[in-house]
């Protein structure tokens, strides 16, 4: 399923406006309250980290304060009073990072920024507390601003992340993923949808380190790579068993080949011989 048909789905289930939006809009075309709303991968790019943000203590904290440890980060846009989306997404971060052996602090940080900006710090005091709860491995490393000066606004386009306020159900439109960025603030990874693979995570915050990894984490990297198609992880032995097997089959068939072709002319040459006689 296609970015733009899982966000139709939904926006669909949110607004109750399943058969009137299936009735009207052609396959090839974008709803119209989903205009602008997306994901354009900025690998490779860096954001600002001179970026400033409302801290959970109440006063405006850059975000190189965050990319300082040399650790990878997980980067949520969400706002914090959304009835849905956001809340599926970090409950499937949580989740994954639940599942895996690096903790949020110690390996990685996590950078949630609210991009409604009428959202003020208590209420991202309020969720912080709450996820890091479920949470559970740490009480660090895990941070929740609110939006300073429309940098949040700045931040997302920097980010490729993409999104709109519909009026009519006074919601935020966007996109569900994740993003993982290089201690440099690098983008590096984005993770999609609201279920995330914990290897996946686990490979993401790998990649991301570029080299600060420990040892299991390369050994993972040289087994796994990227599938832009897939948006996951696949194992490269698996790929090498897959081209191994086709490779296989046209050596089969070409041996195949030559043993029918060698036949036909013998056959042929004893044909030549009785006639002759």
């Amino acid at each position: 399923m296609s970015i733009v048909r899982a966000l139709l789905a939904v926006f669909a289930t949110l607004t109750g406006t399943t058969a009137p939006v299936r009735a009207q809009l052609p396959a090839h075309e974008t709803p119209r309250e989903l205009e602008g709303v997306g994901i354009d991968e900025k690998l490779g790019q860096k954001i600002d980290l001179s970026l400033q943000f409302i801290g959970e203590d109440g006063y405006p904290h850059a975000l190189r304060e965050y990319f300082s440890s040399g650790k990878p980060v997980i980067l949520n846009l969400v706002y914090y009073s959304c009835p849905m989306l956001c809340t599926l997404v970090l409950n499937g971060q949580t989740e994954a990072l639940r599942a895996i052996p690096q903790v949020a602090g110690r390996d990685f940080e996590i950078v949630t920024v609210s991009i409604d900006p009428t959202e003020n710090y208590k209420l991202a005091q309020a969720k912080r507390a709450a996820y890091l709860e479920s949470y559970g491995r740490s009480k660090q490393g895990w941070h929740f601003l609110a939006d300073y000066q429309n940098n949040a606004a700045r931040l997302a386009d920097q980010a490729g992340f993409r999104y709109r306020w519909d009026d009519r159900t006074k919601q935020y439109a966007h996109a569900a993923a994740i993003m993982v960025l290089s201690p440099e603030g690098m983008v590096s990874r984005y993770l999609y949808g609201v279920r995330f693979k914990p290897i996946d995570v686990r490979l993401a915050l790998a990649e991301a380190a570029s080299g600060r990894t420990g040892i299991s984490d390369k050994i993972l990297l040289y087994c796994f790579h990227y599938d832009p198609a897939a948006r996951s992880y696949t194992l490269v032995a698996m790929n090498i068993m897959r081209i191994g097997g086709a490779l296989a089959v046209l050596v089969l068939g070409f041996a195949l080949f030559r043993f029918w072709r060698r036949e036909r002319l013998r056959a042929s040459t004893r044909t030549g011989m009785v006639t002759a006689k």
